[in-house]
């Protein structure tokens, strides 16, 4: 599995996920910067993705949403903040209502991913930063790191079958 370590820290509003796939750094990138290959892991299993837009240049925004297992969409948008490929991106990530308006009732987190190579394996380290304790409560207590390590422990596949 390519989750090595998860550390959600209440003191400092992060939750850090550190993964590592046995590809090179492009190739990883790449997943993040094409949306149809985006689609294939950011939700996690049972619950594929549709990118409405998507676009990693900083001041675009992405919407996109979830479909679970009985049709119901699970929407959400990020605004990108900055993006050196292929080593990192940022950007603000919030949930959206079906129709993908943001919803301002939900945290928003600041992420920064980044990239790095090392004898053709890549380190992944995703990075949330809550504004408060109670966002990064809520999202624990929803099953964020259950749903995103399970996401992201779908690249594996995806990069062998490309």
């Amino acid at each position: 599995m390519p989750v090595i370590d998860v550390t959600p820290d209440l003191d400092a509003l992060t939750l850090t996920i550190t993964a590592e796939f046995a590809a090179p750094r492009d190739r990883v990138w790449d997943v993040y910067a094409d949306p149809r290959k985006l689609e294939a892991i950011w939700g996690p299993p049972g619950y594929p993705a549709t990118f409405v837009e998507h676009s990693l240049v900083p001041g675009s925004r992405c919407t996109y949403y979830m479909t679970g297992p009985e049709g119901e969409r699970f929407g959400g948008w990020w605004l990108i903040t900055a993006v050196d490929a292929p080593s990192s991106f940022a950007f603000d990530d919030g949930f959206a209502d079906a129709d993908l308006n943001p919803a301002a009732d939900m945290p928003v987190s600041k992420n920064v991913y980044t990239f790095t190579e090392r004898d053709g394996v890549t380190r992944a380290v995703f990075v949330s930063a809550y504004a408060d304790a109670a966002g990064l409560q809520q999202v624990l207590e929803m099953g964020m790191v259950e749903g995103a390590s399970a996401a992201i422990n779908q690249i594996d596949a995806l990069l062998a079958a490309a």
